[in-house]
């Protein structure tokens, strides 16, 4: 399945928790590699819905909340440097929203 244009990503996910520097489970300095940081959070944004949202989701778990699906890719930054991604999204049971969960290293894939 490829999710809808418009799939919401907030911007206070990608701020206040990709890009910022968390003591546990930090994503922030991963993501730095590639050129992203908070004040160029658009960035991640244009890039996550022009590289990642026209790819295949698959399924990877149900719950009464909603339908977790995945996209695993490479992501390419502002600097040009690519990063094994695996990216979560929710279709929400009550509503069909999709948007965004979380986005973490692939560590099976190196780009």
């Amino acid at each position: 399945m490829k999710l809808p244009p418009d799939t919401i990503i907030l911007q206070v996910k990608l701020v206040d928790y990709l890009l910022s520097w968390r003591p546990r489970d930090d994503k922030s300095g991963w993501l730095a590699t590639a050129g992203y940081a908070s004040y160029n959070w658009r960035d991640l944004e244009r890039d996550l819905r022009q590289q990642l949202l026209h790819l295949d989701a698959l399924l990877v778990e149900e719950n009464q909340y909603g339908r977790m699906v995945e996209i695993r890719a490479d992501l390419t930054g502002p600097n040009g440097r690519r990063l094994a991604v695996r990216s979560i999204w929710m279709i929400e049971t009550h509503g069909g929203r999709i948007k965004s969960v979380t986005m973490y290293p692939d560590k099976e894939h190196n780009p």
